[in-house]
């Protein structure tokens, strides 16, 4: 079976089929299709079904190219996944939305239907809890929001936070002060910051106080008024910590909390600060609770399959993991 796309601009074509084609062959590879450019003109042979697919494909593609749309690997692979999953129709969804510019005039965008929903959700509530694996996307576009809002003047300061868990009692016996000390456990957060502001404003700010980046500890028996405040890696707070920091909550304010709760670095017997206010918050007013899949994963693709290996892998019988290798059937001892 054979179908022609016509095409408006060569531009658009170039941009769907990306630097060597590579996102041709994506396409290619995922419906088993051939796809040729003629004239303007884009032919796709091969089985009905899998044409149809690929053609819905490239139609979705070309219209977001003409929208000034970049068009990448993750967006392909993600866009190839909606039409799977019989999604199409919400593929419209993902253009525009422009959170922040970067300091190198970057626009910051949603990439995903769960990025798209969980900004929605920063926007509307005052309390965000975004919650899912690495590379979706969780902190960065917090802190975008974070600064977005700050350049409206809606809120007059930034508060970054995360919990030093993996430093626990040893903080004393590392070198330099205590900012020097928990650095490196706030390391992503400047990265977000520099990466929105540039260092120069960064620090800028920082020395104005307009921008706070801070261990936890630091934020009991304050009350942050007209901030927007960001708890990253909430999955390590405890109870106690995680309602301490609820309760910071001032008038003006906002705050996102985000975590994986798959990534809990906390001793055995402690309770998840962040498992808990999953539960105990859900349905609370005002308070919005955005859970990510492996599908909003925007890093390299392989780390979407290693996500979802971990979760096959994780939701196998426990007798499975503990029959060694000498117990399986057919295996000399």
């Amino acid at each position: 079976m054979d179908r022609t796309i016509s095409a408006d601009r060569v531009e658009d074509i170039l941009s769907v089929f990306g630097s060597f084609d590579q996102n041709l062959h994506i396409i290619e590879k995922e419906f088993n299709v051939r796809i040729a450019d003629r004239d303007e003109e884009l032919k796709i042979t091969g089985e009905p079904e899998d044409v149809v697919g690929a053609e819905k494909a490239v139609q979705n593609l070309l219209r977001m190219a003409a929208k000034g749309e970049s068009i990448d690997e993750q967006k392909v692979r993600y866009i190839l996944s909606m039409i799977r999953a019989g999604r199409e129709d919400r593929i419209g969804e993902l253009s525009g939305d422009v959170v922040c510019i970067t300091s190198k005039g970057r626009p910051v965008k949603p990439k995903t239907i769960g990025q798209k929903n969980y900004v929605r959700a920063i926007a509307e509530h005052t309390v965000t809890l975004g919650i899912g694996p690495a590379g979706t996307g969780k902190t960065y576009l917090a802190v975008a929001a974070a600064v977005a809002a700050f350049r409206e003047k809606s809120v007059n300061r930034i508060i970054l936070t995360r919990p030093a868990v993996e430093a626990g009692e040893r903080l004393g016996f590392l070198p330099g002060d205590l900012q020097s000390k928990v650095d490196p456990y706030l390391r992503p957060l400047y990265d977000a910051l520099f990466d929105m502001l540039g260092p120069e404003t960064y620090n800028n700010y920082l020395e104005k106080g307009n921008i706070e980046v801070a261990p936890l500890a630091y934020m009991r028996g304050r009350t942050l008024d007209d901030s927007f405040i960001i708890l990253d890696e909430a999955q390590n707070t405890s109870r106690e910590q995680m309602k301490m920091f609820l309760t910071r909550l001032g008038f003006n304010s906002k705050m996102v909390i985000t975590g994986d709760v798959t990534q809990i670095d906390l001793p055995a017997e402690k309770t998840s600060g962040l498992k808990e206010a999953m539960r105990v918050l859900d349905g609370v007013e005002d308070i919005a609770i955005c859970r990510f899949t492996g599908a909003d994963v925007v890093r390299h693709a392989l780390v979407q399959q290693i996500i979802d290996a971990y979760e096959k892998y994780e939701k196998k019988p426990p007798e499975a993991d503990r029959r060694g290798p000498a117990a399986r059937p057919g295996r000399r001892r």
